[in-house]
C-alpha cells in the first residue's frame, strides 16, 4: 500500500508520468513527425558564428504559449518510451544538430483545442536535419526508424492519424534529384503505408518554402503533382524565414502547425 501511495504522490508531483511508467494504452492518436530540418524544428536556432563554413549554434530557449506541454501531448522518445513531449521535439533524434522549436507541439495544441474529444495525441518524431528523399528510401536507416518507432507506438492500441512530412529542400541541389522527387516520393509513400498495414493512411504534405540548390519550384511542382489518395498538401512557402534563408522562424514554425491541424481536421 504504501509504495503505492508513494508512487501517486510521486505523479502529481510531476517527477513521475503515467507515460514513464510504460502505459501504452493512453496514447489514443499516434502521428508520425518526419522529413528534415524544418519539420524536426529550428525555430530560435542562433548561430553565433563569425565566419562562413563554422557552425556553431544555440537554441534560444524561449517556448511560445501555442507550443507549451500538456499532459494530453505525449511524445516517444529515442527510446521509445512515451514522455511528457516539451520543446525540442526532436532533441534526441536529430541528435547532429541543433534542434529549436518545430510544427509538432503546435500541431497538437491546436488539434486538441479544437477537438477537444479526441483523446491523448501522441507524436513520434523521425526528422533528421539535411537529408534527401534518397536517404528515406525503403530500407534505408532512416527508413527502417521510422517504422521501427512508429510500430512501437502502436503497442498499446493507439491508432495511426496520419503521417506528417516536410522534406525536399536537399533535393533542389540538382536537376536530376529534382526531376526524380516526384517518383522517389510517391514511391516513399506508398512503401510506409504497406509496411504498417495501413493502405489509406493520411499524409499531409508540406509544400517547401526554401531550397539549397536552384531547382526548388521543380521540387515544389512534384510535390503538388503527387498522385496518390488520402494525401493533403499544406503550402509553407510565405512563411517568415530566418536569417540563414533556410529554416522557418519560431512564429512561422506555430503557423505551419496550425495549418497542419486545420489540414488533419478537414473532412477528406
Amino acid at each position: 500500500m504504501l509504495p503505492y501511495l508513494l508512487l501517486l504522490i510521486l505523479a502529481h508531483a510531476g517527477w513521475v508520468t503515467t507515460a514513464d511508467l510504460g502505459n501504452y494504452s493512453l496514447v489514443k492518436n499516434i502521428f508520425i513527425l518526419a522529413g528534415q530540418s524544418n519539420i524536426s524544428g529550428r525555430g530560435g536556432v542562433i548561430n553565433h558564428s563569425l565566419r562562413p563554413g563554422v557552425v556553431n549554434e544555440s537554441w534560444d530557449g524561449v517556448i511560445p504559449r501555442e507550443c507549451e506541454s500538456n499532459p494530453s501531448i505525449l511524445r516517444l522518445s529515442g527510446g521509445l518510451k512515451w514522455v511528457e513531449a516539451h520543446e525540442p521535439l526532436h532533441k534526441d533524434i536529430d541528435v547532429n544538430n541543433t534542434c529549436g522549436i518545430g510544427p509538432g507541439m503546435p500541431f497538437a495544441n491546436t488539434v486538441l483545442k479544437k477537438d477537444p474529444s479526441i483523446g491523448v495525441i501522441g507524436l513520434v518524431p523521425c526528422a533528421v536535419g539535411g537529408t534527401s528523399i534518397t536517404e528515406w528510401a525503403p530500407g534505408g536507416f532512416l527508413y527502417r526508424s521510422m517504422i521501427k518507432r512508429t510500430k512501437a507506438a502502436t503497442r498499446g492500441g493507439g491508432k495511426i492519424r496520419a503521417l506528417l512530412w516536410f522534406q525536399g529542400e536537399s533535393d533542389t541541389k540538382t536537376l536530376e534529384d529534382a526531376k526524380m522527387y516526384k517518383v522517389r516520393l510517391e514511391r516513399f509513400f506508398n512503401h510506409v503505408r504497406h509496411d504498417l498495414g495501413m493502405p489509406n493512411l493520411t499524409v499531409i504534405q508540406v509544400g517547401i518554402a526554401t531550397a539549397l540548390g536552384p531547382y526548388m519550384e521543380l521540387v515544389r511542382e512534384a510535390q503538388r503533382e503527387i498522385n496518390i489518395g488520402n494525401l493533403k498538401y499544406v503550402d509553407a512557402k510565405g512563411l517568415q524565414i530566418g536569417p540563414d534563408y533556410t529554416h522557418l522562424t519560431t512564429a512561422a514554425q506555430i503557423q505551419l502547425g496550425q495549418m497542419l491541424a486545420d489540414a488533419f481536421l478537414r473532412p477528406n
